[in-house]
């Protein structure tokens, strides 16, 4: 008897346990799983940081700010072409090209040895200020080797004639300023009345077909002066 009231208690109290074991284990076992925290491997994937077009482009190849060609420097001033130009230029500030176009023609003219007797005519024909003042004119300037080339007796037929003198010298003088590129088969009327003609290509050109530009394209603030080998003479 006693061994059955033992054994029933011990079912009763096993019973009893079951249940509240189970009901412990019940919210453990069937609780949701907590969602873990996403880990870094989202920021790798993230476009944004990893390279974006926006700005990677604009720091690497820029065209506004890579080298261009400006208009404004590559054509500013003009270089004077032949081969000449070294020679004609005095050592010093009054034989540089860059002063000369500061100054008018007859003024800058004067301040080149190799021109002084071109120089020294203008100024016996008293046409310095003409050549100081007319705008926008062109000067065909032999040197003094080219007025060496006259004998003296045609020398002396120019100097002492003062009709002949301005004549011969408003034939170096053209009525508007010329370009190189106008020199291939260019005619220009002078201040003589009547017309040179210019040809060749290159740097190299003739001026009445057999008289060579040694250097040209000689800027100054009103003429554009282009340095001849031999003296011009106007049609008779």
């Amino acid at each position: 008897m006693k061994r059955t009231r033992l054994r029933t208690t011990a079912m009763s109290a096993a019973a009893v346990a079951l249940p509240l074991s189970l009901g412990v284990m019940a919210p453990q076992a069937f609780a949701a799983p907590t969602p873990s925290t996403p880990t870094a491997a989202s920021t790798p994937a993230s476009p944004g940081t990893s390279a974006s077009p926006s700005t990677s482009p604009s720091t690497s190849a820029s065209p506004s700010t890579s080298a261009s060609p400006s208009p404004s420097t590559s054509a500013g001033a003009a270089v004077p072409f032949g081969p000449g130009c070294s020679s004609l230029l005095r050592h010093g500030i009054g034989g540089s090209f860059a002063r000369m176009a500061t100054q008018p023609a007859a003024t800058a003219l004067a301040e080149n040895t190799h021109l002084s007797t071109f120089v020294a005519l203008v100024k016996k024909a008293g046409l310095a200020d003409k050549l100081n003042t007319t705008k926008d004119i062109t000067v065909f300037a032999p040197t003094n080797a080219a007025f060496a080339k006259l004998s003296k007796t045609q020398l002396d037929a120019i100097r002492d004639n003062e009709a002949q003198l301005r004549k011969v010298l408003n034939y170096h003088l053209t009525e508007k300023k010329i370009a190189p590129d106008q020199l291939p088969n260019g005619v220009f009327k002078t201040l003589e009345g009547s017309t040179l003609t210019t040809s060749g290509s290159d740097q190299s050109f003739k001026v009445n077909g057999t008289t060579n530009i040694v250097c040209g394209d000689v800027r100054t603030k009103n003429a554009t002066v282009y340095v001849i080998d031999s003296v011009l003479m106007p049609p008779s």
